[in-house]
Formats: C-alpha cells, sequence, structure tokens
C-alpha cells in the first residue's frame, strides 16, 4: 500500500503558528537582553546545533560592535528542533539568530509569521551565493527567513592507520580509486573485515544518508509535499544498497550520534564515516588531539551529492531584530563563511568565499594535510539539489534511520524492516 499523505490544509498549520505567535506576545526574545544608552542591545543570542565554527567569529563581532554575543550550542538536531519550536510558542529563551537545517526549514516556512522578512533588513546578497541555496532560505510568500550558510558536500573521512593495518592503501587518491561507486565500497568493507575482524564503516544510516542525497530530486517528499517514501527512487536506492552493505558485514553498528559512536572514533572501532563537510569538526573533536594525523579524506563512492547544511533566521518575535540581521549578514559573508571552514569544516556556500584562494588552498592539519578546499570545493558544483518536504527530518531520523538499525542489529528480516518504515514514515511525516 503507497504511504502517501496529502498536503494536509495549511490552514492547520497556519493557525498552529499563529496561536505560537500570540501566546509569545506577552514574553518575546531573551529576557536577559537590554539595550544600553547608545539604542544598541547589550547582547545577540545565537542559536545552533553542532558545530558552525562561530567560536572565533563572534569574538570579533564583539569587539567591532561593543555587542556582547552567546553562542546556544546544541549537539544533536533532534534535539534541538524540539528546542525552537518550544522557544516560538512561548516566546521564553527564544534566539535573536536561529540555524535552520536543511532538513527542518521547509516545515518551519510553512509559517513565515514566525520570521522576520532579512529583505529590508540587509544588503542585496540574492547573487551572492549558490542561486538554489539562496532560493531555499525563502517563503512561499516571498518573504527572506534565511540567509545561506553552509552546505554538507560529501567525501569519505577514513583512519589511514588502521587501513594500512588491513593491507589497504593509504593515500587519498588511492584510496579514492578503491571505491569508483558503491558496490566497490562493499567489497572494500569485506577486505577489512577480513584482515582485522572488525566493521570498516561506523554505520549503515551514514551510507544511507549518502546515498539518499546523491540521488538529487525528490527524497521523502514530491513538490506538492506528499508523503511518497515507499516510491521514491532516491529512497528504493538508498534502502537496497544499505541492505546490501549490512549483508557484507562491513559496519561497526555504532548508532550514529550515540554515546559508542562518538567514542568509536577516538577507540578505532572503525575506520571510515561518510563525511559532508561539516563533520570535519566532529570527528576532530570526537577523536581528540591524539589522534591528529591519523585521518584522512578521500572521495565519495557514486557521485556528488549533499548531506546538509542551514540558513540563519531571524524570529519575528526577537527583540532586537534589525541588530540580529547585521549580525546574520557578517557571519554569512564571504570572509567569514572561509573563516567558519577553516575552523569547524562548515562549507562555504557564499560564491565570492568558494573562490578564496584562503580557502581553495587550504589543507586541514588534522586530517594529514587534505586539501579539504579542493576535495569539497570542487564537488560543490556537482551537487545536484534536492527537495526536502515538512517532515523530512523526521521522517529520516524516526523511521528509515531506526529501521535500518533493526536490520543491521538482526532484530528484523528486510520485509519487516521495510513494513516498520513505511508505517513509521506515515506516523512521522504527517503533518
Amino acid at each position: 500500500m503507497s504511504v502517501i499523505r496529502r498536503r494536509t490544509k495549511l490552514v492547520a498549520v497556519a493557525a498552529a503558528g499563529a496561536l505560537a505567535l500570540g501566546v509569545a506576545a506577552c514574553g518575546s526574545g531573551d529576557e536577559e537582553s537590554g539595550t544600553n544608552a547608545g539604542g544598541k542591545p547589550d547582547k545577540l543570542v545565537i542559536e545552533t546545533f553542532g558545530e558552525f565554527g562561530y567560536d572565533e567569529l563572534v569574538k570579533e563581532y564583539e569587539k567591532q560592535t561593543g555587542i556582547k554575543v552567546e553562542l546556544r550550542k546544541t549537539a544533536q538536531l533532534n534535539e534541538y528542533r524540539p528546542k525552537i519550536v518550544r522557544s516560538l510558542a512561548t516566546g521564553k529563551g527564544i534566539a535573536d539568530i536561529v540555524a535552520l537545517e536543511e532538513g527542518v526549514i521547509t516545515e518551519f516556512k510553512l509559517n513565515p509569521a514566525n520570521w522576520a522578512d532579512l529583505t529590508p533588513l540587509v544588503a542585496d546578497h540574492s547573487k551572492d551565493y549558490l542561486p538554489w541555496k539562496w532560493e531555499i532560505g525563502k517563503s512561499s510568500d516571498g518573504k527572506l527567513i534565511g540567509l545561506p550558510t553552509d552546505v554538507g558536500s560529501l567525501a569519505v573521512c577514513y583512519r589511514s592507520d588502521l587501513f594500512k593495518a588491513a593491507g589497504l592503501p593509504t593515500n587519498r587518491d588511492e584510496v579514492t580509486a578503491l571505491w569508483p561507486d558503491w558496490d566497490a565500497f562493499i567489497e572494500t568493507g569485506k577486505k577489512y573485515r577480513a584482515a582485522t575482524g572488525k566493521g570498516m564503516l561506523d554505520s549503515v544510516t551514514t551510507a544511507a544518508s549518502a546515498i539518499a542525497f546523491q540521488a538529487g530530486g525528490d527524497i521523502f517528499y514530491d513538490k506538492e509535499d506528499t508523503l511518497i517514501a515507499d516510491k521514491s527512487p532516491a529512497v528504493k536506492q538508498a534502502w537496497d544498497t544499505s541492505l546490501k552493505i549490512v549483508d557484507a558485514n562491513i559496519t561497526a553498528k555504532t548508532a550514529t550520534w550515540s554515546p559508542e559512536w562518538s567514542a568509536g572514533f577516538k577507540q578505532g572501532t572503525f575506520a571510515a564515516t561518510f563525511c559532508p563537510a561539516w563533520m570535519l569538526g566532529i570527528v576532530r573533536d570526537n577523536s581528540g588531539p591524539e589522534n591528529k594525523g591519523k585521518w584522512d579524506v578521500a572521495g565519495v563512492p557514486g557521485k556528488a551529492g549533499n548531506w546538509g547544511g542551514s540558513w540563519l533566521a531571524v524570529p519575528e518575535r526577537g527583540k532586537h531584530k534589525a541588530e540580529a540581521a547585521k549580525l546574520a549578514e557578517f557571519l554569512t559573508s564571504a570572509s567569514s563563511q572561509v573563516a567558519a571552514f577553516k575552523l569547524k569544516g562548515p562549507l562555504p556556500t557564499n560564491l565570492e568565499a568558494l573562490k578564496n584562494p584562503e580557502f581553495t588552498s587550504y589543507t586541514d592539519p588534522y586530517f594529514s594535510d587534505a586539501p579539504t578546499g579542493k576535495i569539497f570545493g570542487e564537488s560543490v558544483q556537482a551537487i545536484q539539489p534536492t527537495y526536502l518536504g515538512p517532515k523530512h527530518q523526521a521522517v529520516k531520523e524516526q523511521a528509515l534511520e531506526p529501521a535500518l538499525r533493526a536490520y543491521e542489529g538482526g532484530e528484523a528480516n528486510a520485509a519487516a524492516a521495510w513494513e516498520q518504515f513505511i508505517k513509521d514514515a506515515a506516523t512521522q511525516g504527517a503533518y
């Protein structure tokens, strides 16, 4: 049976959004953030998840403006989204700037009234970014609700020391040549397992994400926001290849974002993970300084793809929308995007940044001086834009990934795992 949820009347969504704003009317903004005698806010608050590479940039902004900037970081996206929903609904603890990831921005765009229109608050940057990235930051009524930050061009992060111990090549070009396609990647994983007794890849779900995003086009929804999870070519490709990966026994079966997964980077539990540019900072932080020079970066099997990326939005109920917009503009500028990439890995979407010699020639000392600017930068132009529907992240994290982990862990056969995915996709994808 098809998993189809026809587009729910947006009246209900709009009403829910209006209610959220109504509740917030009596207490918007960060209550600790006042305004000084000069009319400037004393403090601006940025809400992000993962690593955006803003730690040094906000210090620079503070020096330039005299405005204190507080970074609130949430490690995992599945914990971050409910936090943002609550703040919009109650007005309590609402940040001045909110990062919206590609998997949730479509959902948040359903009620543009929650977000300030940035068009009159910043200069015209419509020609400064990857065109498709800029367009996603606009709502259906034409409001600019998000300034582009990064894009998640794909690669493979691998432990060269563990590859050497397994008798595999360690040079990044030779490693890339090991897997021109997914079948070759699986064969490499089998060789690693035979030599070490361990899984080469961290988890089946990182592979599934990479494969689905490589396909381009629609994933869980079509452009009418109809849920098509059971008949999407991208999902079918990701599912079938993921089952082949599990059947080949090449994963370490560590659930992505779990404590075991985080620890596995340092402990050598696995030797490779699929690595969008923003993952570099996570690999580095989880692996620790003692593993500097052991990691390297190689090309991804198959074609280029994009996994992740975000926009900076300003809540309509924020107290300091004009100043917040200026800070968002600063953080998404060409020079700031290059600085963020060099610090934590988020790949620029600003066209000037992508041509900047500081970016294109950059080598990452933690990753064995891999030319990450070149590796990720060259793949950006080959990315096929994908359409992510309103509950993409929920379907991915609460339906697809649990079903694949059930199969990976031997808790369900292929048919039962697929049935579980279809059932959960219908629940998680409804809106």
